[in-house]
């Protein structure tokens, strides 16, 4: 009988909810606990690792977080530290998440030279936006796609785009004629980003989108610069990168809501083009050819086969179409107008410019594939604008194996190293007086005297942009039949503020006004 009661009491004091609230009580502070230790051990692991790296002091619980206040100072901050700090410093985003930011073209180079992937934080962030795409990707499947893209680069490809890119500038800069009659400031980078996402749909997808003249698509323009400010605000606030809080968070709906408004654009694009291809193959071979449109980005896509005949998924498909949507277009949005606003400041450079662009294009309203290389000073200035204010201004890799720079200082295997391409093209030990808008530094004479890695607005080695030349293409049609047009004047009144995002923006705009000029017979 007692050892029944016993039992008993056993039973009830078990299936007692206060005996319950005592172990779930033990086992959240045993994983505290466990959570608390692990990330000390990270803290100080990141420490120790960084210990040969002094940098600028930081709060013991938000880092450098603090510092960087988004008011159009803090590339300021990164040029300041890098005097103070030589080749390379850390700065931490919150108690255990560090990154040796590099800003010396020595250190660049060992980093770029390697095929690292990049940081599996910030690029994370990027995934359920543009997929794992040829920006993101590493490993076996990055190659493959690399060396499955890159026909789509090749000259006989770019050739057709100039005519299309120059017809879409002249849009925009039809668009720009009121703002010349008035003499009215107008914000820049909302016309150019218009202008360039025309170009890529032409170019690249064989669309005539029409974004420019009609409002249908500048739901996908709002849509990017959404998702490029919340990829930041994920990255700036520790507990976003949970995926669970910040699917639970307001910021995580923006998120969402702007993603399925990207991929139902890219989408389309695909579906329409898949459509066309199967219309194609179904008719005559010879009768298609006449009627076919020039090869672009898309059919590469569509048709590319590795050396095992095997072509890319669905899934890939749209990872690189959204990729190359926004790398092809906000990227290069930022450079033109970057390079737009330098030749405003710069009245002397820009009639220098002018004056060759004429000599170039001999009356023509249009720029060919031939008058790329007859325009050497107008592509100095137009490299000159992309040191003082690189579209990408900062890219990150996460080390699989120890690095060890020139200097014998080393990073351990798993650390996180970002290149500040802003730090490094604002470096004074590499550019005598590097806020000075100069182009003749881009003189060959010159160029040959500095590292190659001195200046990397795409980026270097083999994991270099896949798209520069697409870019610089671009940049120089734009600039040319903008300046035969119109004479940019800077407005005192709106000077920018940049402000660092996944590509270089302004947070208060970027401010011009135009005024006609008397075009050649």
């Amino acid at each position: 009988m007692e050892i029944s009661e016993r039992v008993q009491r056993a039973v009830q004091f078990y299936l007692d909810p206060a005996y319950f609230q005592y172990i779930v009580v033990i086992v959240a502070l045993v994983y505290v606990a466990l959570k608390v230790t692990q990330l000390s051990l990270r803290k100080y692991e990141g420490t120790r690792a960084l210990e040969s790296f002094p940098g600028p002091p930081g709060h013991w619980l938000f880092g450098h977080v603090l510092e960087f206040k988004q008011d159009g100072t803090d590339m300021d901050k990164v040029v300041k530290w890098g005097e103070a700090y030589p080749f390379a410093y850390p700065l931490w985003f919150g108690p255990i998440i560090a990154f040796l930011n590099i800003h010396h073209p020595s250190y660049a180079k060992t980093l770029l030279a390697s095929t690292e992937p990049k940081d599996d934080i910030a690029y994370r962030f990027l995934i359920p936006w543009i997929g794992d795409g040829l920006l993101v990707s590493h490993s076996k499947k990055w190659f493959r796609h690399r060396r499955l893209l890159t026909p789509g680069f090749h000259y006989d490809v770019l050739k057709p785009y100039v005519k299309l890119i120059a017809d879409s500038t002249k849009v925009m800069l039809d668009n720009w004629e009121d703002y010349a009659k008035t003499n009215e400031s107008f914000e820049l980078f909302q016309h150019v980003s218009l202008m360039t996402l025309d170009s890529i749909m032409k170019c690249a997808f064989s669309c005539s989108s029409n974004c420019q003249t009609e409002s249908g698509t500048t739901g996908y323009i709002k849509a990017v610069y959404e998702l490029c400010n919340l990829v930041n605000i994920r990255f700036r606030v520790f507990p976003y990168h949970s995926d669970i809080i910040f699917h639970l968070s307001p910021h995580g709906y923006r998120f969402r809501k702007a993603c399925k408004i990207a991929h139902s654009h890219t989408e389309e694009i695909i579906r329409n083009r898949k459509e066309i291809l199967k219309r194609e193959k179904e008719q005559e071979q010879e009768k298609a050819q006449t009627k076919r449109r020039h090869l672009d980005f898309l059919d590469i896509l569509l048709t590319a086969r590795d050396e095992n005949q095997e072509g890319l998924s669905d899934e890939d498909i749209r990872a690189e179409v959204d990729t190359f949507m926004f790398e092809g277009h906000d990227t290069t949005a930022s450079g033109i107008s970057w390079i737009l606003y330098s030749l405003a400041s710069e009245p002397e450079h820009q009639q220098k410019c002018r004056e060759e662009i004429s000599h170039a294009l001999q009356g023509k309203d249009t720029m060919d594939w031939e008058d790329l290389n007859k325009i050497p000073y107008t592509t100095m200035c137009i490299k000159e604008s992309l040191r003082l204010y690189p579209p990408v201004p900062g890219i990150a890799r996460k080390l699989t194996k120890p690095i060890t720079f020139c200097d014998g200082r080393t990073i351990p295997a798993g650390f996180l190293v970002g290149t500040s391409v802003f730090g490094i093209h604002r470096n004074p030990t590499v550019w005598e007086e590097p806020e000075v808008f100069d182009p003749l530094r881009f003189l060959p004479e010159n160029t040959a005297k500095r590292s190659p890695h001195a200046f990397v607005p795409f980026s270097a080695g083999p994991r270099n942009c896949i798209g520069q030349n697409f870019a610089m293409n671009e940049m120089k049609v734009a600039v040319c039949l903008t300046l035969r047009r119109y004479e940019l004047m800077a407005d005192p009144d709106h000077k920018p503020k940049m402000l660092p995002r996944l590509v270089l923006r302004s947070l208060n705009g970027i401010y011009l006004k135009i005024r006609p000029l008397e075009l050649e017979p």
